[in-house]
């Protein structure tokens, strides 16, 4: 770990490789899908999970007949398991918007963004520490994405780039208030 270096990503110029231009969202309603095992994985729904590949279609429905309304253009990314329809799993991302992506293209590797709701560069400590007393790792800007590595409710712990310490967990897209991941 180096102390006295910053991480600071221009959030626009970030978010704006998620989505390729052109793109037709679909806004989530703000309920959020009760918590319980889903169709054919039975895993929970909801549930986050991150992409696989930088090269990601989303599609309208659950089958290739329907059409693609947005490509995400990032591996790594998280996003939210709201339904399940055979092979397919219905997936929320940062902004709300939500469509249909093929099993396959995603991972059960944990991921978070920091603070993707934040419109002016309010930066987020990435402390040495789960304290917010302890000394500062890095400024990270809104919309970096970064890898969880453990969470306990409060805290997670986070590696990005050369990077490890602990952000706050509200102040992340791509985990639970409250869930612990070890």
């Amino acid at each position: 770990m180096r102390h006295g270096h910053w991480i600071v990503v221009a959030a626009g110029a970030a978010f704006a490789l998620l989505l390729l231009a052109g793109v037709e969202t679909r806004a989530a309603s703000d309920a959020t899908p009760a918590a319980g095992p889903g169709g054919q994985s039975h895993l929970p729904i909801p549930r986050f999970v991150s992409l696989k590949s930088d090269k990601v279609n989303v599609r309208k429905g659950p089958s290739t007949d329907q059409a693609i309304v947005w490509v995400f253009s990032r591996a790594g990314l998280p996003v939210e398991i709201i339904a399940e329809s055979d092979n397919w799993r219905r997936v929320r991302d940062s902004e709300g918007a939500d469509g249909w992506v093929w099993h396959s293209l995603l991972s059960g590797r944990r991921t978070a963004l920091i603070a993707p709701w934040t419109k002016a560069p309010e930066n987020v400590p990435l402390y040495s520490r789960k304290s917010t007393g302890a000394s500062t790792v890095a400024e990270l800007a809104p919309s970096v994405l970064g890898n969880v590595l453990s969470c306990d409710g409060e805290w997670c712990e986070l590696s990005i780039d050369d990077f490890s310490g602990f952000v706050q967990q509200d102040r992340l897209w791509g985990v639970y208030k409250d869930e612990v991941i070890k």
